[in-house]
């Protein structure tokens, strides 16, 4: 039985869809040994990749959901059967006739540095020029070194990079995991913390959608689903979803969990760093499935802290888009 995967052209996607691909067959042989399945990844091209091969600003699209829609719809009318995303490109609210399969095990959430001659961030003189397309990098690298000149790119992970390699850069930052699944880890310069820098909400994780009617394949994705790193998404997002933020919201969040209690951390601050407001809540876990209503309790109340503390100053609010772009919601930098 062949199983149609719906993915993204780049290295990345394409290899973060194998790895999905992979462990969905190494559950099947366990589970089902006496049938034989293979996945053929179905390359989709989407609004993101056009917008991105174009140079242009991520801003100007209204943001959400320009790298999910055309995959999305792949599944709903039938040339895939299921999709991998980056979760935190997903728009917060899901869409009709899709379900969230599975959240397999998270990878490392966190933002990384690659500078040239091996530089840490410490000590990048002043004056250096870093590159980054998302608003919420811009203002917690602008928070924590003001002497800086922080300047938008875009373009894969190979270009990024290749831009510090050429000198028309002195660093990038970008997701940790990334690339780590490409295996470009080794290039990292500094790893920022979370003390320092909060990663986009969902930043690290991988979003499994399906139809829901159908149970058999849906069964089998939720063999990957890691239930930990579920709740830790839920809690961010739903934290973004009372915000109200999308792409051009300088807003971060990290949800952890220790010992059954669930700690969700949250960043927001003007465009330049200069106002910043950062806010933590706990909740305890209950177990399945009151976890997800934990997780999302949390996200929204934490959310609530912040609004009453002038987070909605902080937030641009979107530009309206066109009801025929409605769909195009948030897309999360790379």
């Amino acid at each position: 039985m062949v199983l149609r995967l719906g993915t993204r052209r780049s290295e990345l996607a394409t290899t973060q869809s194998r790895w999905v691909a992979d462990r969905l067959l190494e559950a099947l042989a366990v589970a089902c040994p006496q049938r034989g399945f293979q996945v053929e990844l179905v390359e989709i091209v989407t609004s993101g990749d056009i917008s991105q091969a174009a140079g242009t600003p991520l801003t100007q699209l209204g943001g959400t959901g320009v790298f999910v829609s055309a995959l999305r719809e792949a599944v709903l009318d039938g040339r895939c059967d299921f999709a991998v995303h980056s979760l935190k490109d997903l728009p917060n609210a899901q869409p009709e006739g899709l379900t969230l399969a599975a959240v397999p095990l998270r990878e490392d959430p966190a933002d990384a540095l690659i500078a040239r001659n091996g530089l840490t961030f410490a000590q990048l003189p002043a004056g250096s020029v870093i590159g980054t397309g998302s608003p919420r990098r811009a203002a917690q690298l602008s928070a924590l070194r003001p002497d800086l000149k922080i300047t938008g790119i875009r373009g894969n992970l190979g270009t990024r990079i290749g831009k510090v390699a050429s000198g028309e850069l002195d660093a990038v930052v970008l997701a940790h995991s990334g690339l780590r699944r490409i295996g470009r880890h080794h290039e990292v310069t500094h790893l920022f913390g979370p003390e320092q820098m909060l990663p986009a909400p969902g930043q690290g994780a991988l979003a499994v959608e399906c139809r829901p009617e159908s149970a058999s394949l849906l069964a089998a994705l939720r063999l990957l689903d890691d239930r930990a790193s579920r709740a830790c998404v839920l809690a961010e997002r739903a934290l973004l979803a009372r915000l109200e933020a999308g792409c051009a919201a300088p807003v971060g969040a990290l949800a952890t969990i220790e010992n059954q209690v669930l700690t969700l951390t949250a960043f927001a601050g003007s465009p330049d760093g200069v106002q910043t407001i950062r806010r933590t809540a706990t909740a305890r876990l209950l177990g399945d499935p009151q976890d997800e209503q934990v997780a999302n309790h949390l996200g929204r109340a934490l959310a609530e802290q912040m609004l009453d503390a002038g987070a909605a100053l902080l937030i641009p609010v979107p530009d309206p888009l066109p009801a025929a772009d409605e769909a195009v919601a948030r897309e999360g930098d790379s």
